[in-house]
C-alpha cells in the first residue's frame, strides 16, 4: 500500500489479491498494477475490506484528472471503460447539470476526469474549456482578478490544446469565436468565426457568426490604437487608453465599443460625468448590452442620479437576470436610499449565486451590525 501527494492527497495504492485474474469484458485484469484508491473523506477508520468497484473505479478516474501521465493511465482507462461502457456519457451529463447549477469546482474534476480518460476528444476538451471559461467570469463578477486571470489562461490552453487535435468539431470554433470576443481579443474572435462559417451546416449560427465578423471589420475593431487602448485600461493605465481611444474616435467617431472603452476608462478614474457621456453615446450608437446598462448606472448612482440609476440597473437585469454586478449593485443603491432590508435581500440573493462575493460579504455583515 503507497500514498501520493497534492490533489490526491487522500489517495492510497493497493495491490489487488493474486487470486484476482480474471477480466472485464474484453480486459483482462493485471493484479501486479497496483490500484488508486481516493479514501473517502472523515474516514480514517477506512480498511481494506470497504473497498468496492465503485471506488476502484472512482480512484482511477481522480488519478487521472490529476496526473494523466501516470505510468499506468493507459491501463486504467481501459480498467474504466470496460467496468463502466456508459460512463463517458453519465459523467458528461453529470457535470453539465454541475455547471448549470453553478457547482463548478465538481464539474471542472468531472471534466478533468473525462480528458484523462479520453485525451483526444474534442468534445470533452471543448466541455473543459467552457467550464474554465464559467469560473473565470465567477470569479470576474466578484472581482477576483488574480483568479479570473487563471482561469481565462486554462481555458486559453485547452483551446490550444483542443486545436491542436487532428478532428475538430466546428462548435469549438464558434465557442472560442466567443471566448476570445469576451477578451476583446477581435483578431482571434474573427478567425474562429469565419472557420466556423465555413464548416458548420447550423444555418442560425452561421448567421450569428458572420454577423460578428461583419461588425469587427465595419467597427474596425482590429485597428491598433483600439487593441492597445483595450490593453492599458484592463492593465490600470486609464490615462494612456483614454488617450488611445480619443485618437481611435477620431477617425472612427460612430463605433459603439469604443465610446465603451472610453466610458470604462473615466469610470476607472472615478471621472462619473465623462464616463457618463460616454456610455451615453454607446447606448445610442450600439445594442442594449447590460454591461453597458450596469457602467453608467454605476455613472448615475455616484452622481446622486438614483431613480436613473434604478432605471437602468432595471434594464440590465431584464437582459442578464443572474448577474450578480447588476444585483450588486441593486443593494447599493438600496443602501443610498437607506432601504438596509431591501438591500440586504440583494446581497443574499448575491451570495446564492456567488458565495464568496466579498462586497455582499461586507455589506450584509455591516448591515447586521447596525441593526
Amino acid at each position: 500500500m503507497s500514498s501520493t501527494k497534492g490533489p490526491l492527497s487522500k489517495m492510497i495504492f493497493i495491490s489487488l489479491p493474486e487470486h484476482l485474474d480474471r477480466s472485464v469484458g474484453s480486459f483482462r485484469i493485471d493484479p501486479s498494477v497496483k490500484i488508486p484508491i481516493d479514501v473517502p473523506e472523515n474516514r480514517d477508520d477506512w480498511t481494506i475490506q470497504d473497498l468496492s468497484w465503485e471506488m476502484i473505479v472512482a480512484g482511477m478516474l481522480k488519478l487521472l484528472a490529476y496526473e494523466p501521465d501516470h505510468a499506468n493511465a493507459g491501463y486504467f482507462r481501459g480498467f474504466v471503460l470496460a467496468a463502466k461502457p456508459d460512463i463517458v456519457n453519465e459523467l458528461t451529463e453529470t457535470a453539465i447539470l454541475k455547471a448549470r447549477n453553478r457547482d463548478f469546482e465538481l464539474s471542472e474534476e468531472i471534466f478533468r476526469a473525462l480528458k484523462g480518460l479520453l485525451p483526444d476528444d474534442p468534445r470533452v476538451l471543448m466541455n473543459l474549456a467552457l467550464v474554465f471559461e464559467q469560473r473565470a467570469d465567477s470569479y470576474e463578477s466578484i472581482g477576483n482578478e488574480e483568479l479570473q486571470t487563471h482561469y481565462s489562461n486554462l481555458a486559453f490552453e485547452t483551446y490550444k490544446t483542443l486545436f491542436a487535435l487532428d478532428d475538430v468539431v466546428p462548435e469549438a470554433h464558434l465557442n472560442s469565436g466567443f471566448f476570445f470576443l469576451k477578451l476583446k481579443n477581435f483578431e482571434k474572435a474573427r478567425e474562429h468565426f469565419s472557420t466556423f462559417a465555413k464548416l458548420s451546416t447550423d444555418q442560425e449560427k452561421r448567421r450569428e457568426a458572420l454577423r460578428i465578423v461583419k461588425e469587427i471589420d465595419s467597427q474596425n475593431l482590429l485597428d491598433n490604437l483600439f487593441k492597445e487602448a483595450y490593453d492599458f485600461i484592463r492593465l490600470g493605465k486609464e490615462e494612456e487608453g483614454i488617450a488611445k481611444i480619443e485618437k481611435f474616435l477620431e477617425t472612427y467617431p460612430t463605433v459603439w465599443n469604443a465610446w465603451f472603452i472610453k466610458g470604462w476608462g473615466y469610470r476607472r478614474l472615478s471621472n462619473y460625468h465623462e464616463a457618463k457621456r460616454a456610455f451615453l453615446k454607446a447606448l445610442e450608437l450600439g445594442p442594449e448590452q447590460a454591461d453597458t446598462l450596469n457602467e453608467l448606472a454605476i455613472c448615475h448612482m455616484e452622481l446622486g442620479e438614483l431613480e436613473e440609476c434604478k432605471r437602468r440597473l432595471t434594464q440590465a437585469l431584464q437582459i442578464d437576470p443572474e448577474n450578480v454586478k447588476i444585483i450588486s449593485n441593486f443593494g447599493v443603491l438600496a443602501l443610498k436610499k437607506e432601504q438596509f432590508e431591501e438591500a440586504a435581500r440583494f446581497f443574499r440573493t448575491v451570495l446564492e449565486l456567488e458565495p464568496e462575493d466579498p462586497i455582499a460579504i461586507r455589506y450584509l455583515e455591516q448591515i447586521e451590525k447596525s441593526s
